[in-house]
């Protein structure tokens, strides 16, 4: 054995063949419809009709499986791999069937020739899997379909898994999205003490599906000066020919992973707590590696024309044909496979044992590590409501509270993260610093406040890191929330979507364990952003979230801190969904108490009997429903002024928390049937709807309930500005002189005898707008006002 590589000339031999292997898998999966041995000729009627996939980046994926491998089982190291480069799928599914996971998760796909005929059949088939490293892989907590989120989700892999190694290979095509840019700075927030390791494997294999990588084509020298300067320390792998590129990777690994290890061994004994410059490799290969080297006259191997399927019209074309099969022919199948089509047994001596295979590695399937976060008795926490609105609080503020509590319980644990865009104490769940602070692996100056080493708290100012921090976080068996801005939320859409689908997939695995919710907090909202102005003023995630599965997403609106509390409280104790809770942080009145929070968060929705003055026998004139705090105060104080000029107006207050509540039962399963919601909002009765976001979700959520035709919704109508928090709902039509103009202009019989209310609340609007312009804040009847029962 070589003291430098720690491998073996037979060792090498040995990658080979497997790498070989897994190579000839990975073709099949593309091509092959039967025949998988190639007992006989191939034939056209043994292709595919529809040749499906991508071959480009598969060879350099199951190279570094292969090699992997070899170091997992001589260390015994616990190793996750991450698939960065997009249509991985061939690799891994090949990597895990020869491996054996594949077949012991899936019983229908046995290592054999039957097996092996499945698994090609099945890959871009219809009924099948898909071409990306979807859920239904093994070993995989990343998709791959969408490029820029694979290192992000391996630092949140890592956070808290102190023997975890997490093998992150980066598409060159990948290097150059914002998200996976910005990923680069992770290190400076891994803490070798507590934390895994993330090995970085940037694959330049030079091509996107039409165009030269930036990061393939720049020198040499700034390549390295990027890569150092973003504080790591490259080793590179480099070439063409499979002997020499087995010898030098071998030798990477070996000198990367011993550098793992003194890292940590320093920073767990306290001999070095500076930053380190982490390991990565380099990995420099041709496109379509082994691969058919040129067809028609064309380069293949090492273009883009490599991407996908390197040879066409298979069926068609005889020549194309007899390429195919001395194609899969050079990787002497027959060497590698017994008669019954099942892996050599040579084969199986670079498998790592048991769950040290990265196919079955606990890891990449979190909810088998899960455990239940340890909560804090919301009364601890529950503000003191003697009287419906008599009192305020700020609801952020005493969540911050709880999180402190949360943060404390599971200490011990370490399965418990915050993670935010730089806006914990902005948006006032600064409480938690009482018990951890955030962590840091960067300088520190004596002005700085709140930075460790080691902290339960992650702040960066990318909402794409603290999403896939998150995302990676929670996908390995572990618990957090991410609180941010609600209007900038809006950068992670896409990641969400990622995230909610793959929820909607994993959900219908039965090998796949529940893990736990991810939870968005979005706070300093639209109606509180009148200092910030326009580009802080949008509502719209909660529109994006609602296009997802029923099964999968959930959006709530407490109108107080009580309500707040419960929910969060709900929401970290769920598992397989997306959570979305929009909470403001200024003072905002108290209606429940604890216990009538409690059921109210239950029902999802309900009426406020104390607040309306229909007496539940007679319908009600007219239904004023909310939904969101600021809405929940104007429909409040909308009401309190038509109890004070129109005394005899029967009128129902219905405030919604769970806006999933408004939908059919048969579209979700938190929605209300007809009867249950005609009997809340009547069948022929105006009902006024007070919105937090756009309108026209609401009309979207209700459109076949019997009585949609009189349901009127306020809400954002993209009408905002630097001004007065009043004003904001004014210039959107959502204040309470507009709703109690409403009120007027929809109860049928009211306008001939209101017409001198309508006009005093016209004037109220008028009066508003001139105060604002010379005293630069809101009336005091409306900055001073609260409710009296």
């Amino acid at each position: 054995m070589s003291a430098q590589t720690g491998t073996t000339g037979a060792d090498l031999k040995l990658i080979d063949a497997y790498w070989r292997a897994a190579n000839y898998l990975s073709a099949g999966q593309i091509y092959l419809l039967d025949n998988p041995l190639l007992g006989t000729p191939l034939e056209a009627a043994n292709i595919k009709p529809r040749l499906l996939g991508h071959w480009g980046t598969t060879p350099g994926l199951n190279f570094v499986y292969a090699h992997l491998n070899r170091v997992i089982k001589q260390r015994e190291a616990e190793v996750l791999f991450i698939t960065g480069p997009g249509h991985g799928g061939p690799a891994l599914l090949a990597n895990t069937w020869l491996e054996g996971t594949y077949s012991e998760t899936y019983a229908e796909v046995p290592q054999d020739a039957r097996g092996m005929a499945k698994l090609f059949r099945q890959f871009s088939f219809p009924g099948g899997v898909p071409s990306h490293v979807a859920p239904e892989v093994p070993g995989s907590i990343h998709e791959g379909g969408e490029l820029g989120y694979s290192l992000a989700h391996a630092f949140g892999a890592a956070f808290d898994n102190p023997d975890l190694v997490v093998a992150c290979v980066i598409g060159d095509g990948e290097a150059e999205t914002g998200p996976l840019a910005a990923s680069w700075h992770a290190n400076k927030f891994l803490n070798p003490a507590q934390d895994g390791a993330v090995l970085p494997i940037l694959h330049l294999n030079g091509y996107k599906i039409a165009n030269p990588a930036l990061l393939a084509r720049i020198p040499h020298e700034e390549l390295d000066s990027l890569l150092r300067g973003y504080g790591y320390a490259p080793v590179y792998v480099e070439g063409h020919e499979p002997e020499v590129m087995h010898a030098a990777m071998a030798e990477a690994l070996d000198g990367v992973f011993d550098a793992i290890e003194r890292i940590q061994a320093r920073a767990r004994s306290g001999e070095d707590t500076t930053r380190p410059a982490w390991p990565m490799i380099v990995l420099r290969s041709p496109k379509g590696w082994t691969g058919p080297s040129e067809v028609d006259g064309l380069q293949i191997e090492g273009t883009w024309r490599a991407h996908q399927v390197p040879l066409s019209g298979v069926r068609d074309n005889p020549e194309h044909l007899r390429m195919l099969e001395q194609w899969l022919r050079s990787y002497r199948p027959e060497e590698l496979f017994d008669a019954n089509g099942a892996p050599v047994p040579e084969l199986g001596e670079l498998v790592p044992p048991g769950h040290l295979r990265m196919g079955a590695t606990p890891h990449a399937n979190g909810g088998t590590l899960l455990r239940d976060l340890r909560m804090p008795a919301l009364s601890e926490h529950a503000v003191a409501v003697p009287e419906h609105g008599g009192s305020t609080s700020e609801p952020t503020r005493v969540l911050g509270r709880l999180l402190r509590d949360v943060v404390e319980l599971n200490d011990a644990q370490r399965n418990f993260r915050l993670f935010g865009p730089d806006e914990t104490a902005s948006n006032r769940l600064d409480a938690v610093y009482e018990v951890t602070g955030k962590q840091w692996q960067g300088e520190t100056l004596p002005v700085d406040d709140h930075l460790v080493r080691a902290g339960r708290v992650v702040e960066v100012l990318s909402e794409h890191l603290c999403q896939g921090f998150l995302e990676g976080y929670l996908l390995t068996g572990r618990h957090g929330l991410f609180n941010c801005y609600e209007a900038f939320t809006h950068i992670v859409d896409s990641m969400f979507n990622q995230h909610a689908k793959w929820l909607g997939t994993h959900r219908k695995l039965g090998w796949r364990r529940p893990i736990a919710s991810l939870n968005y907090l979005l706070s300093s909202h639209v109606w509180r952003q009148d200092h910030n102005g326009f580009s802080h003023q949008d509502p719209g995630f909660i529109d994006h979230v609602m296009n997802k599965k029923a099964e999968v997403v959930r959006v709530y609106l407490p109108p107080d801190t009580n309500t707040l509390l419960s929910v969060a409280d709900h929401c970290l104790r769920s598992r397989d969904h997306v959570n979305v809770v929009v909470a403001g942080k200024n003072q905002t009145p108290d209606w429940l108490g604890p216990q009538e929070a409690a059921l109210h968060c239950a029902r999802g929705l309900g009426i406020w009997e104390w607040a309306g003055n229909d007496d539940g026998v007679e319908e009600p004139d007219v239904v004023m429903a909310c939904a969101g705090d600021a809405p929940t105060v104007e429909v409040m104080a909308a009401v309190s002024l038509l109890r004070e000029h129109l005394p005899s107006l029967r009128v129902r207050v219905v405030n919604v928390v769970d806006l999933m509540r408004l939908q059919p039962e048969s579209e979700h399963p938190h929605g209300l049937s007809d009867h249950e919601f005609d009997a809340i909002f009547t069948t022929d009765r105006p009902v006024l709807f007070a919105y937090h976001g756009y309108p026209w979700l609401i009309h979207r959520l209700t459109y076949r309930r019997t009585n949609h035709n009189n349901i009127h919704v306020r809400g954002y109508k993209e009408e905002g500005t630097t001004t007065t928090p009043f004003d904001m709902l004014v210039l959107n039509d959502m204040d309470r002189y507009r709703l109690v103009m409403d009120v007027i202009d929809r109860v049928p019989g009211l306008g001939p005898r209101t017409a001198r209310l309508r006009q005093l609340m016209t004037d109220q609007r008028t009066r508003h707008n001139a105060w604002i312009r010379e005293h630069g804040e809101d009336l005091p009847e409306v900055r001073d006002w609260s409710w009296r029962s």
